[in-house]
């Protein structure tokens, strides 16, 4: 048997291999949740507003660093397993030509970071991770841009917290607004829901305004202050005060606030109750929840005995004079947060509608 023919049978053995690793890759990925598909370069690139591109020439480029694709991003896992769907010809011919003294030429990829995103090139990638190397000759294109992408941000979808959080301060200027304000997030698409909960904050302010029947309005800028003083501040104080981070390794003080204004949200629809104070909100939401697997079932216990005994008509952790006082000011006018957005929502589809309304002040930033 000739060294060609040969090179063709282990091609083909190999590429069968990374096949059935590649099925077993992406049902563990159904079983946890993970995505097991390639990054889209333009989704990456349009996210960051990323169009300067500086060539930089053939290098050898590390194959652990290569995380997407142009165009090929659902035909390879995210190791760049080949799918059953990759044609098992042209995987075994470019297998074989890279064991030939004819060898493959440069793939071409683009850099973002310190990640690479295949061009040209997907192939070529796969089978010389299939055959274990650790480097790759390639023409690399850089694509500037302003946040620093490191290949630890491709898991958890750290690259979308880091191009959301690049938003919020855009578009908030908190930075500059109360530079100490120590804002971070861990989870994608929660940054978006705090400018919905300072948008709500600018409306309700306005509101009160409009009672006391002054013209001036809110600007987005004093909003931002103004949330962040009365609204977020004391939530976290509150969370300080009951060492609530200890419960939730691996959070931050922001994602407690966004969990514990859906907390309170939840309380108020349930029980009929005007927004709790943040001590109130926080040892509530302690008494109910955690992190900690073991913590986390004997609350769960606690409270479903609680309701066999009929003894929820309280929130744990609150007392009944922190919910009378609630209720009635819930009775008395006093709305939800959640209420209020969707009566900002309601005003502003009525206004739309109705193109001969006088116009109200603009919720949305300047």
């Amino acid at each position: 048997m000739t060294s060609e023919a040969l090179n063709q049978i282990e091609a083909r053995e190999r590429y069968r291999r990374s096949v059935t690793r590649a099925q077993v890759a992406d049902l563990l990925g159904l079983i946890t949740g993970q995505d097991t598909d390639l990054i889209n370069y333009h989704e990456i690139a349009n996210r960051l507003k990323a169009r300067q591109q500086i060539e930089k020439g053939t290098e050898m480029v590390p194959l652990d660093r290569i995380v997407g694709s142009v165009g090929r991003y659902r035909d390879f896992t995210r190791t760049f397993l080949p799918r059953s769907g990759v044609n098992e010809e042209r995987w075994t011919r470019v297998d074989a030509a890279m064991h030939s003294l004819e060898g493959l030429p440069p793939v071409e990829l683009f850099k973002i970071g310190e990640v690479y995103f295949v061009k040209d090139g997907n192939h070529r990638v796969s089978v010389a991770r299939a055959n274990g190397m650790t480097h790759i000759e390639a023409y690399v294109t850089e694509v500037a841009t302003d946040i620093p992408l490191t290949l630890d941000d491709f898991e958890r979808d750290r690259w979308l917290i880091k191009v959301e959080e690049a938003e919020f301060l855009e578009k908030t200027k908190i930075n500059e607004l109360v530079p100490d304000h120590g804002i971070s997030l861990t989870e994608p698409g929660r940054y978006e829901q705090l400018i919905h909960h300072i948008q709500v904050h600018q409306y309700l302010r306005n509101l009160d305004l409009d009672r006391e029947g002054k013209e001036e309005r809110l600007s987005w800028e004093d909003a931002v202050v103004s949330w962040y003083r009365n609204v977020y501040q004391p939530v976290v104080e509150a969370i300080r005060k009951y060492n609530l981070l200890e419960h939730f390794p691996e959070r931050t003080e922001a994602d407690l606030y966004l969990w514990i204004a859906h907390h309170r949200e939840r309380l108020a629809a349930h029980y009929g109750l005007a927004p709790l104070s943040p001590e109130a909100a926080v040892s509530t939401f302690a008494e109910l929840h955690s992190e900690r697997p073991l913590e986390r079932t004997v609350k769960g216990l606690r409270l479903g005995l609680l309701r066999v005994l009929g003894q929820d008509d309280i929130p744990p952790g609150m007392s009944e004079e922190e919910f009378l006082e609630a209720r009635a000011r819930h009775d008395a006018g006093e709305i939800s947060l959640a209420e209020a957005a969707q009566r900002q929502e309601e005003g502003e589809d009525t206004e739309a509608e109705d193109p001969e309304a006088e116009s109200e002040p603009s919720q949305e930033p300047a």
